[in-house]
């Protein structure tokens, strides 16, 4: 496996499993999604869990907690960048890399800046700490 990916930042096309999606049983995403690699972390067992956000167009409700992304960073990670989009920083799917059966892509379609994927896993962190993450298991 090659050791500078996955990164988090890296934008990539994935089957990403609403957490709405998953309390009606549904198992797979319905469609594939650009989402954000967030945070990757490797386990005792040496297997690298993937915490998935999903990138959208449909701007975040009152309760929910996205960020959005500016035109140059959806640029960078060749996103449209004639419509608005989001990060969604309240939910995430959490994929192990060496078993996934959704991740079909494993090359990224772009990445963005060191600075925009710090205040994402920045805020990522205060949702976790405020307990108000929801994680869909994957694996």
């Amino acid at each position: 496996m090659d050791n500078d990916f996955p990164k988090a930042g890296q934008v990539f096309d994935y089957h990403y499993l609403w957490k709405w999606q998953d309390a009606r049983g549904e198992s797979e995403g319905r469609k594939i999604r650009p989402c954000c690699m967030a945070l990757v972390v490797v386990n005792e067992q040496g297997k690298h869990l993937l915490f998935i956000a999903a990138i959208t167009s449909k701007a975040p409700g009152a309760t929910r907690v996205g960020v959005k992304i500016p035109e140059t960073e959806a640029h960078r990670a060749r996103l449209d960048t004639h419509i608005p989009l989001w990060i969604m920083i309240d939910e995430l799917n959490v994929d192990i890399l060496e078993s996934s059966y959704t991740l079909e892509e494993r090359s990224p379609r772009g990445q963005f800046s060191q600075a925009f994927t710090e205040t994402v896993v920045r805020k990522l962190q205060d949702i976790r700490k405020s307990k108000n993450l929801s994680i869909t298991t994957r694996t």
